[in-house]
């Protein structure tokens, strides 16, 4: 959980929220197909769902100071896998920042597939 201090309060901001909403981002952008899951834990837990989840490809790092968001996608046969990463993380850098208020620093786009 990521807790900082305003003048009105404490507002706190889970990790789950976070992947949840730059997920939601990152599967409306033009080209991308899907995510890819990374890691054990998203795995096992893609064996058991129906439906691929919001969260699935996506890790989060950071404090309230700053975020490093890493996720790991598949993408269209055919399009500009710049255009596409360089629209990802404009949009995931607006989405984080206009709801949260917490800085993105940092967001790797991972290609790891290509579907037609």
């Amino acid at each position: 959980m990521i807790s900082y201090e305003t003048r009105t309060g404490t507002i706190t901001v889970t990790e789950e929220f976070l992947s949840k909403l730059i997920g939601s981002e990152v599967v409306s952008c033009f080209g991308v197909v899907g995510m890819v899951p990374n890691g054990s834990k998203q795995k096992l837990l893609g064996v058991f769902r129906k439906a691929q989840a919001l969260d699935t490809g996506i890790k989060v790092t950071g404090d309230a100071d700053s975020i490093d968001v890493e996720l790991h996608i598949v993408i269209t046969y055919g399009m500009n896998i710049n255009a596409i990463a360089a629209s990802i993380t404009e949009k995931v850098k607006y989405a984080v920042e206009d709801i949260t208020g917490i800085p993105v620093n940092k967001v790797s786009v991972m290609v790891d597939g290509i579907k037609e």
